[in-house]
C-alpha cells in the first residue's frame, strides 16, 4: 500500500505560495494595527529612527520590533535607508492625526472590536448567517441605544470617508443639482466633501438624532454650516425632505437586496423628474469572481451587518427596476465606484 502511494506521488502543477499567503495574511496584517496602537507612526513623524531608537522609545524588544517594522516596510508604510526607518507618503497621508485624511479612527474601531474578525465569530457568522459585532444583533440599534458605541463607529467611518468625499464630486457634472440628500450620512463626510468641491450645492445629512449631533460638530469643524445642515429622521419610516440629488455612501452593503430595493424605490418616489441617485460603494467585478477587496468586504459585513458587497450590474438592475434611466457605473477613488441614474 505504501509502495502504491509512493508511485502515485507527482510534482504539483503550481507552487504553494497561495497556501502560505493565507497564513501570512492572518499574522502579517495585524502587525500594522499593532504598530498603530503602539503609536509607531507619530513617533517616526518626529524624525527617522534606528531599530534601537524605536525599541527604546516604544519599550519593546528587538525581535518583535523588527518583525513589525519589516511588515510595515514590506507593505510600503515605512522606508528603511542607512539603518533608519522613515514614514512614506501613505503613512503620512493616512496614519497621522494631523492629516485631513486620517484613517486611524477606523483602525481603532477594528482593534476595539477584534473579536468580530476572530475565526470563532466569523465561523458563527457564516453558520448562522447573522452579524456578531457587539455580541450579535443590529449594530444600528445598538448605536441608538449606546451613544459611546455610536461615537466611536461614526469617527471610524468619518476617517475612511474623508479622502473619497473630495474625489467623487469631480467625476461628473453636478451643476444642475442644488440640494443633496445624504441618506444615512453619519458624520456628514460626503456632504462636507461635496460642499467643499461644489460651491453651488447645498446638502442635508439625514440620520437619526444622535448621529445628526455628531455630524453637526464635523460640519462646524470644516466651516460649511451655511450649506450643510442635518435632518433628523428614520430612513425607513419617515418622509424625506425635498432634494434633487440622493447620495448613499457605505449604505447598500449594510443591507440585504430587499432592503436596498426599498431604499431605491423610496428614492425614485421622492425625487422629482431629473433628480439623480448615486450609490458610492466597493463593488465586485461584473462576474463576481473578485476582486479580493470586495470579497473580503463581504466577509467583513458577515461580521458586522446583514448586508454584503454587490456588483455594478446588480445595483444597476435595482436602479433600472425602480425606473431610473441613463444608468452608469464609474470608477471613483481607491476601491470605490459610483452607480448612478436619473429619474426621467
Amino acid at each position: 500500500m505504501a509502495q502504491d502511494f509512493f508511485f502515485n506521488m507527482q510534482e504539483p502543477r503550481v507552487d504553494d505560495r497561495p497556501m502560505w499567503d493565507v497564513i501570512f495574511a492572518v499574522y502579517g496584517y495585524p502587525a500594522l494595527l499593532l504598530a498603530h496602537k503602539l503609536r509607531l507612526f507619530p513617533l517616526l513623524a518626529e524624525e527617522s529612527r534606528t531599530l534601537t531608537d524605536i525599541c527604546n522609545a516604544l519599550n519593546i524588544k528587538r525581535r518583535p520590533a523588527e518583525a513589525i517594522l519589516t511588515v510595515a516596510t514590506s507593505l510600503g508604510f515605512l522606508s528603511l535607508q542607512d539603518g533608519r526607518y522613515s514614514l512614506t507618503a501613505i503613512s503620512e497621508d493616512y496614519l497621522l492625526e494631523k492629516s485631513p485624511n486620517y484613517f486611524g479612527f477606523f483602525w481603532d474601531l477594528m482593534i476595539d472590536n477584534y473579536q468580530v474578525f476572530s475565526f470563532q465569530n466569523l465561523e458563527k457568522a457564516i453558520t448562522t448567517d447573522s452579524p456578531q459585532a457587539y455580541g450579535g444583533g443590529d449594530i444600528f440599534k445598538s448605536h441608538e441605544e449606546q451613544i459611546e458605541l455610536l461615537h466611536r463607529f461614526t469617527h471610524g467611518m468619518h476617517s475612511i470617508s474623508q479622502a473619497s468625499s473630495l474625489v467623487w464630486p469631480t467625476l461628473m457634472d453636478f451643476s444642475r443639482h442644488r440640494m443633496m440628500l445624504d441618506i444615512g450620512g453619519g458624520s456628514g463626510a460626503q456632504s462636507i466633501g461635496a460642499a467643499l468641491k461644489l460651491p453651488d450645492l447645498h446638502a442635508l445629512v439625514l440620520d437619526f438624532p444622535e448621529a445628526c449631533k455628531i455630524a453637526q460638530t464635523y460640519i462646524a469643524q470644516y466651516g460649511v454650516e451655511d450649506r450643510v445642515k442635518t435632518h433628523e429622521a428614520n430612513i425607513w419610516n419617515d418622509h424625506w425632505p425635498t432634494a434633487d440629488l440622493h447620495f448613499y455612501s457605505h449604505m447598500y452593503h449594510d443591507w440585504p437586496p430587499e432592503k436596498c430595493t426599498f431604499l431605491t424605490d423610496k428614492s425614485f418616489m421622492s425625487l422629482e423628474s431629473g433628480g439623480r441617485i448615486i450609490l458610492h460603494e466597493i463593488l465586485y467585478n461584473d462576474e463576481k469572481t473578485g476582486a479580493f477587496a470586495p470579497a473580503a468586504f463581504s466577509m467583513m459585513m458577515m461580521g458586522w451587518t446583514e448586508g454584503e458587497a454587490y456588483s455594478g450590474p446588480e445595483l444597476s438592475e435595482m436602479l433600472k427596476k425602480a425606473g431610473f434611466v441613463d444608468i452608469q457605473v464609474l470608477p471613483a477613488f481607491g476601491y470605490y465606484s459610483l452607480v448612478t441614474g436619473i429619474k426621467p
